[in-house]
């Protein structure tokens, strides 16, 4: 299954070793499933750890080849503007161009949603608990 992490399970992730988000982050490791990033996602991702959670330079850095290394990177072509948080509505843009099965999320505007475009939107638990 081709997923795509939203910014909030990457850094749940990244910040909080042990998680339910660590555990997602093992499924594209082992190959059950397949990662869908962009840029702007990757980007995203890096600002909060560096804001919130006081990543230096050199770990933002290995982040970054690490999320790069194991997702497929797309280019989205297509800009939306559905939800009020502008970047949310990169998350929507890229499963969109990868043609991403599922939205994995914790953020309740995008779950609100339930579907985008005929891709599942998850919450983290539920993403687990599916083989």
């Amino acid at each position: 299954m081709k997923v795509l992490f939203d910014t909030n399970i990457f850094v749940s992730a990244l910040a909080r070793h042990g998680g339910r988000a660590e555990h997602a982050l093992v499924r594209i490791i082992e190959g059950r499933d397949a990662l869908i990033l962009s840029k702007p996602i990757i980007l995203e991702t890096l600002s909060v750890l560096s804001r919130k959670f006081g990543k230096d330079k050199q770990e933002l850095a290995r982040v970054a080849v690490f999320l790069s290394d194991i997702a497929q990177l797309v280019d989205p072509k297509r800009k939306v503007s559905i939800l009020s948080d502008e970047p949310d509505n990169r998350i929507l843009e890229c499963a969109f161009e990868g043609k991403a099965s599922a939205i994995v999320t914790g953020d309740r505007a995008i779950l609100k949603l339930e579907r985008y475009e005929g891709i599942q939107i998850v919450c983290l638990s539920e993403y687990l608990t599916e083989q």
